[in-house]
């Protein structure tokens, strides 16, 4: 998944980016409201994990144009301000949960996960496509019963085409879902990744049994062979 971090202090910021992209996120960060727009409209992003205090359009001036757009992304409050007035205005405005500083990196994580999970309208953390599972919460993938090693950025190109299976998806739309701006570089590898991946998923499988098919000059698309073997 993608999180966009707005967060004014550079030092944390960089800690939480670091703590979700070790995580496995694809995470981009930005250091005020004015900045996070920009980002908004540039890119999907899954969830923000957002700064109350920061200068030129504060957390709360942010998140209330949001919500006025019609848009409910998932939307996690970090605050020096613990009082219950504080926690009752971000959460009036729409706020999906709020964590006070200082806080523990595992438990941002958690609650990003229950956040976003909360959203996608799912309470399982597994995925299936086929005889595919992904456990979301391990980041781990199995077919048939058999573990599939994955590197996470193999995770997590996997996790979005499981989420949209049976939809073709573009080499742009993977791009800009898996890698962040300031890594826009790296995406040049996707048919790599994309090929390690086809040969992990469908290893040992005939034809008729493959998960990821490539759809010339289109992209890529993962779906479940239909009854009797047919792709």
């Amino acid at each position: 998944m993608r999180i966009l971090v707005v967060e004014d202090t550079r030092d944390m910021n960089r800690l939480i980016v670091k703590a979700l992209t070790k995580a496995g996120y694809s995470v981009d960060g930005c250091f005020d409201g004015e900045e996070a727009l920009d980002y908004l409209a540039g890119a999907e992003y899954d969830g923000i994990v957002l700064d109350v205090m920061m200068p030129k359009m504060d957390g709360h001036q942010l998140l209330a144009k949001l919500r006025a757009q019609g848009s409910d992304i998932p939307v996690l409050f970090l605050t020096a301000r613990d009082s219950v007035a504080d926690r009752v205005e971000g959460l009036d405005l729409g706020a999906d949960d709020y964590l006070v500083k200082p806080f523990a990196f595992e438990e941002l994580l958690a609650r990003i996960r229950a956040m976003t999970r909360k959203h996608a309208g799912s309470r399982t953390d597994t995925l299936t496509v086929g005889d595919l599972v992904l456990d979301t919460r391990g980041r781990t993938a199995a077919r048939a019963g058999r573990d599939i090693p994955l590197l996470p950025k193999e995770y997590a190109i996997l996790e979005h085409l499981v989420r949209h299976a049976g939809t073709v998806l573009s080499r742009e739309q993977l791009e800009d879902r898996i890698w962040n701006y300031e890594k826009a570089g790296s995406s040049n590898n996707i048919d790599g990744y994309m090929s390690r991946l086809r040969k992990k998923i469908d290893a040992d499988v005939p034809e008729s049994q493959r998960l990821l098919h490539t759809v010339r000059g289109s992209g890529w698309v993962l779906r479940a062979p239909k009854e009797g073997g047919t792709p």
